[in-house]
């Protein structure tokens, strides 16, 4: 017998923003990103042209329940984001969001590609420890600000449907 699925509903959802800072040459004190790897020829403290191909970027952000950078911080995100089409903006991702406040303890791992123009992207959750021990889900970004190429804020909406 086939009967209707069900939606499932998420076991927890987080709203987060994160917020980054890339290194320009001239930001030392507040990046909180790197361009790690260029094409050949290109210089490290500018994104390379057609796309940013080839661009390996890593990054300590700071999380925020909010969009405001001078908000306290509830956590780190620390990975590293890889352009990688030659005809478009898009990157692959993979990185974790490191919590520590008295609401939530632990991490969620993410990794997922991330086309760029789209107004939304769902990314993978893939795990987690502490309070996110084992963690499946989704996780819808948003680019919710951006001034030129030096810094962008991600919404964030985690629907996890695993835990434990």
């Amino acid at each position: 017998m086939h009967g209707k699925k069900t939606k499932r509903q998420p076991c927890k959802h987080l709203k987060l923003f994160f917020h980054d800072i890339i290194y320009n040459g001239e930001n030392a004190e507040n990046a909180t990103s790197a361009i790690v790897s260029a094409p050949e020829g290109a210089n490290r403290t500018i994104l390379a042209g057609q796309n940013h191909f080839g661009n390996v970027v890593v990054f300590d952000d700071p999380i925020t329940l909010d969009n405001n950078l001078h908000s306290t911080p509830v956590g780190r995100a620390q990975g590293m984001y890889i352009y990688d089409k030659k005809d478009t903006f898009c990157s692959w991702l993979g990185f974790t969001f490191v919590l520590n406040t008295t609401d939530h303890q632990g991490t969620i791992n993410f990794i997922g590609a991330d086309p760029l123009l789209m107004k939304t992207r769902d990314i993978s959750v893939v795990g987690g420890t502490g309070d996110f021990a084992m963690a499946r889900g989704i996780a819808t970004l948003m680019t919710d600000a951006y001034e030129g190429e030096v810094y962008f804020r991600l919404h964030v909406d985690i629907k996890l449907y695993e835990c434990w």
